[in-house]
């Protein structure tokens, strides 16, 4: 084990190489997507698809990590900042990029282990969620809002796990044909999009924790997961409709409706055939 890896050696032994060879996805390099970019370039994850078509502004720099007032002066790409931040912690990193939508290049996510989505709006979330399931990949979801109430304003968010064979966000309740309908709307009532560096890091976190107990045995497997973020009282909580939804199996996809199980397939290839049975046990 590297050195610089000694202090995270309780995921497992082989903690180095199964990182190294672990391929995530990251959809959106905002807030939430260059905190999670950091983060596992930190942990030694050694294959990267990021995707992302946006140029740094001025009103970006209270969240996004890695950006500086000369990206914005020069027109940077989010792309290219997350690249640099990347590569900066970890030279060794693979860095692939889609310099717009994801569903440009959708395939180039076919292959991955795990794809982090941080994006906004519940259209696009179910659409990502879709594809996802259709190749069998996990899914992580991240997001934030702000809300006003009683005359303040009050900061909320959620970090879902998306698992295949497991309950998708239509059962979680999060993604509704109602929420669908009303997605040309304002999305809270701050401004567009209110946004802020610190929701985003925790839940940031959070996701490339779960990412790394489904790539190691240091977690118990769970199958899918739905997280509460308070932000004004800064704690994370399980949401109650696991509880309501446990026993009840997914509807919505079906898991015999699938283009290719790259995640069947993949989650043998991190770190070579003696790991199998270490990663089946976390997967």
């Amino acid at each position: 084990m590297k050195d610089r890896n000694l202090r995270q050696s309780f995921l497992c032994k082989d903690s180095d190489e199964r990182l190294k060879h672990f391929k995530v996805a990251i959809v959106g390099l905002g807030g939430g997507g260059s905190h999670v970019g950091q983060q596992f370039a930190h942990a030694g994850v050694g294959n990267f698809l990021t995707a992302d078509g946006d140029i740094v502004e001025d009103k970006n720099l209270n969240r996004l990590i890695g950006a500086t007032a000369q990206d914005v002066f020069d027109e940077c790409t989010k792309g290219e900042v997350a690249r640099r931040l990347i590569a900066g912690i970890n030279p060794d990193a693979s860095i692939m990029h889609i310099s717009g939508n994801w569903q440009d290049d959708a395939e180039k996510l076919r292959d991955r282990h795990v794809v982090v989505g941080c994006i906004d709006g519940f259209g696009a979330r179910a659409e990502l969620e879709a594809y996802c399931r259709r190749f069998l990949i996990p899914l992580i979801d991240i997001g934030m809002d702000v809300h006003a109430l009683a005359g303040r304003f009050h900061i909320a968010g959620q970090v879902i796990l998306s698992m295949p064979g497991s309950h998708c966000m239509r059962c979680m309740g999060f993604i509704t044909d109602e929420r669908l309908s009303q997605e040309a709307k304002l999305y809270g009532e701050a401004g567009g999009r209110p946004q802020v560096v610190w929701p985003n890091g925790v839940l940031a976190s959070t996701a490339v924790g779960i990412a790394i107990g489904l790539v190691t045995p240091w977690a118990a497997a769970r199958p899918s997961a739905y997280l509460e973020y308070d932000g004004d009282q800064h704690f994370l909580r399980p949401s109650n409709i696991m509880k309501i939804i446990a026993s009840h199996g997914c509807t919505h996809y079906d898991t015999d409706a699938v283009g290719d199980p790259f995640f069947t397939r993949n989650r043998q290839r991190i770190a070579g055939d003696s790991l199998d049975a270490d990663f089946e046990q976390a997967a």
